[in-house]
C-alpha cells in the first residue's frame, strides 16, 4: 500500500506531489464512507489522539474531532484557556503530560509559527499542524484542493486566485504550496498593505485589482479579513476594503464564464463576500466544510500507518 513520505503533517511544504495525490485519493474513499447510513469505520480503533488547541477554533476543531470519531479513535480534547497553560505551563510540559497518558497522535493549533515543528522534535508522537500563527494550515489547503478537484475534475492547469488578507493568512501560504505541487497556477490578489513583500518569490502572480484576478482565474478563494490580527491600519476602513475587494454578484456576473467561489470561513458577510454570492450556485463553501472531514480522516488514517 502507498504510504506518506513523512511521519508528521507540519506543513504542505514538507509534502511531495505524490503525498498530496495519495491524501486526496484516500479522502475520496472516506467521503463515500461518511455518506453511508453507518458512518463509522474501525480503522483507528487502538489509536488515541489528543486535540491541543492553544488558539480559538470552531470549524477546524469540530472537523478533526468528527474525523477522529468516524475512524473510531479515542479522543482527548484540550483547550488552553481552561488549562494549566493559563497558569504558565510550557508547551513541552503540556505535551509531555498528555503523552504520559499514552497518546499516539497530537493535533495542534497554536498562535506561534513553527510550534508544531518544535513539538515534533521534542516528543515521540505524530504531530498534525491544525494551524500555527500566520505560517501554515495544511489540512485547509488539502480540503480546498480536494474541493476544486471534485468540482473541476482536476487541478492540473487550473488558475486559482487567492484574494484578500494574504499577509496574515496561513491558509494562503499552504494553498500556494499545495496548488503548485498539484499543477495549478496561483495568483495572489489584495491591497499592497496586505501582500507579503516576498510574494513574487513564491512563483505566483500578484494583482492589486479584484476585477483583474476574476478575469484571469477559474477559482476565486476569498479570504477572511483577520481583524483580530490587525494591530495597525492596513486600509482606511472595512467599507473601503469591501468596495475594492469584496466579491459581489455584479462583479461575478461581469466575468463572462462560470467561476468557482470558495471561502475558508468563517465568513464576514458583506465584507469579503456578499450573502448572495456565498449562497449562490457558484459557491462550494459548504462542500469545503463537508470535505474537511473526509480529508482529515485521510490524513489521520495515513499518518497512523507511520506512527
Amino acid at each position: 500500500m502507498s504510504q506518506l513520505s513523512t511521519r508528521h503533517l507540519l506543513g504542505i511544504r514538507d509534502l511531495t506531489s505524490e503525498d498530496i495525490a495519495l491524501i486526496l485519493s484516500t479522502a475520496k474513499q472516506f467521503k463515500e464512507v461518511i455518506n453511508r447510513p453507518i458512518k463509522k469505520v474501525p480503522s483507528l480503533r487502538d489509536i488515541t489522539i489528543a486535540n491541543l488547541f492553544f488558539e480559538n477554533s470552531t470549524r477546524t476543531k469540530l472537523s478533526f474531532e468528527l474525523a477522529e470519531k468516524r475512524l473510531s479513535a479515542d479522543v482527548l480534547n484540550f483547550s488552553a484557556s481552561g488549562s494549566s497553560v493559563s497558569k504558565g505551563e510550557t508547551l513541552i510540559d503540556t505535551a509531555n503530560n498528555i503523552l504520559a497518558m499514552k497518546v499516539d497522535m497530537v493535533v495542534m493549533r497554536h498562535p506561534h509559527p513553527g510550534a508544531a515543528e518544535f513539538l515534533s522534535q521534542k516528543i515521540d508522537a505524530t504531530i498534525i499542524n491544525a494551524g500555527d500563527g500566520t505560517h501554515e494550515h495544511p489540512t485547509q489547503a488539502l480540503l480546498d484542493a480536494f474541493s476544486i478537484e471534485e468540482r473541476l475534475g482536476s487541478l492540473q492547469g487550473k488558475k486559482v486566485a487567492i484574494v484578500g488578507d494574504i499577509v496574515h493568512s496561513r491558509v494562503a501560504l499552504s494553498n500556494v504550496f499545495c496548488l503548485q505541487k498539484s499543477g495549478a497556477e496561483v495568483m495572489l490578489c489584495g491591497p499592497r498593505t496586505l501582500m507579503p513583500k516576498h510574494a513574487e518569490s513564491l512563483g505566483v502572480q500578484v494583482s492589486h485589482h479584484l476585477e483583474e484576478a476574476l478575469e484571469w482565474c477559474d477559482v476565486a478563494n476569498m479570504l477572511r479579513v483577520q481583524q483580530e490580527r490587525m494591530d495597525k491600519g492596513y486600509f482606511p476602513s472595512i467599507r473601503e476594503y469591501s468596495m475594492q475587494y469584496g466579491l459581489t454578484m455584479e462583479k461575478l456576473k461581469s466575468v463572462n464564464r462560470d467561476l468557482v467561489i470558495m471561502h475558508p470561513g468563517p465568513i464576514n458577510r458583506g465584507v469579503e463576500i456578499t450573502s448572495e454570492v456565498a449562497d449562490s450556485e457558484y459557491s462550494i463553501i459548504l462542500h469545503q466544510v463537508e470535505n474537511g472531514v473526509a480529508v482529515r480522516m485521510a490524513v489521520l488514517y495515513l499518518l497512523a500507518q507511520k506512527a
